[in-house]
């Protein structure tokens, strides 16, 4: 076995021994300083952690030295390595945020095989104000894919609290951007250690990180142009449709996603809206709130409507708050954006086209496109209510990991969920499930 790093430091004084100490093994997580902190909280339950890192970024945000194991082979290294650090360290769990990058979906696999736990971040099914924290996979991998309304139903028997309102806003945008161009800044300047290190993304490191560097710097200006824009479409006499767009690159886009690419799901929905539409109503085409460029969608959908003939109809929005724009909205349309959820918890008709865990037949339309924009059909909005209620009380933990009150409000509940011998899911359908708290939500 090769030299994965010092020896583990021993605990800290005052924290708790166990007969039979966890050992977790963290992979690549959410950027800035959650991950490190996490480690912390379970360092303090006698747990031993340690810290897989694959580029000077990772590095940067895990100040623990002596529980920092760099890769620095190649990747089709990676599976026999990994294979042979999870035997040297005795790894009983493993930690990562999102399940479909190549080093993380290949150290699920190897981790199940060995039944270790697998604990899997994500951004939240009902962001901001959640974070999802799941066993085994997130998103197009979720139990939750497999898991009808019915069966919810039947689980929730066990809980009798109260559901939060749906939030209004997208969350610590300002942080995330800055923890990301942070992270790249690390990777493009300070990685000669990694030389064999490949992005999971197409784009290079370089790249990303004046993508990120932009957007940042572009913020204030960005928020004018989206005040009045928006303003014009509230203020417009027209009724209108919302298309939600996504990050080309994210992973429930490239994986859980019948495109190839965003303009052409933007191809499809405005054609279809050109199609069947009434000719006074609208398509407001709303981006990601973290949209960095790398795709000029103003300029494809100025194209897209003016060869559908509906340049005149579809405008096209760069960010801003959501609930603004889907209070007066007719329907709205997307891949399996999880902004979706706001959709469904104003009973407004939506359209979906890829998997996501909201995917169920109560909430969804089947209706070809040009039928959905000409007399949508609204979603079953009690099951929806019963849906929502569930993630709550299960996979939607409260807090963030980008602000440091998201981070604190979050550390107070995951550990306990990852010490637990079941899932959260489990937890809820045993009545062991631990309360949450109940956010008061501001809108």
């Amino acid at each position: 076995m090769t030299d994965h790093g010092a020896p583990q430091a021993p605990p800290a004084p005052g924290t708790q021994q166990r007969a039979d100490p966890r050992v977790f093994v963290f992979l690549q997580g959410p950027h800035g300083p959650f991950f490190s902190q996490l480690g912390t909280m379970l360092r303090r339950t006698g747990a031993q952690v340690w810290r897989i890192g694959f580029n000077a970024g990772d590095r940067a945000f895990w100040p623990h030295a002596a529980s920092y194991i760099p890769f620095r082979g190649h990747a089709a290294d990676w599976p026999d390595t990994l294979s042979a650090l999870l035997d040297d360290k005795g790894a009983t769990d493993i930690v990562l945020y999102g399940d479909t990058r190549t080093i993380h979906s290949q150290a699920i696999g190897i981790a199940l095989d060995r039944g270790l736990r697998v604990h899997v971040y994500e951004e939240g099914y009902l962001r901001p104000y959640w974070i999802s924290y799941e066993r085994g996979g997130a998103n197009g991998h979720s139990r939750l894919m497999h898991t009808s309304v019915d069966e919810m139903r039947t689980t929730l028997d066990h809980s009798d609290a109260e559901t939060p309102a749906a939030p209004a806003r997208w969350g610590d945008m300002r942080q995330h951007i800055f923890y990301g161009a942070l992270y790249h800044w690390f990777v493009m300047c300070a990685n000669r250690g990694y030389r064999n290190f490949k992005p999971h993304r197409d784009l290079s490191v370089t790249r990303e990180f004046r993508l990120y560097l932009r957007r940042l710097l572009s913020m204030p200006f960005l928020a004018a142009e989206r005040r009045l824009t928006t303003l014009r479409i509230r203020m417009g006499r027209f009724p209108y449709h919302v298309a939600l767009l996504q990050l080309e690159h994210d992973a429930s886009f490239r994986v859980h996603s019948p495109f190839s690419s965003m303009t052409e799901f933007l191809d499809q929905v405005i054609g279809e809206f050109a199609r069947g539409a009434p000719a006074h109503h609208h398509l407001v085409i709303k981006a990601h709130p973290l949209e960095d460029g790398r795709v000029n969608l103003r300029r494809e959908v100025a194209r897209l409507s003016a060869r559908a003939d509906v340049a005149g109809r579809v405008h096209f929005l760069l960010g801003g708050k959501l609930a603004q724009l889907l209070d007066e909205a007719r329907s709205a349309v997307t891949v399996n954006s999880t902004a979706a959820q706001q959709v469904l918890w104003r009973g407004l008709p939506l359209k979906a086209y890829g998997d996501a865990v909201y995917a169920k037949p109560e909430f969804i339309s089947d209706q070809p496109l040009a039928a959905f924009f000409a007399g949508a059909k609204r979603p079953d909005r009690r099951a929806y209510d019963v849906y929502r209620r569930y993630l709550l009380e299960t996979s939607q933990v409260p807090g963030g990991y980008y602000s440091a009150r998201g981070r604190r409000q979050l550390l107070r509940h995951v550990v306990d969920m990852m010490l637990s011998d079941e899932d959260p899911y489990e937890a809820l359908a045993s009545g062991n499930a631990a309360p949450r708290q109940q956010l008061r939500l501001v809108r």
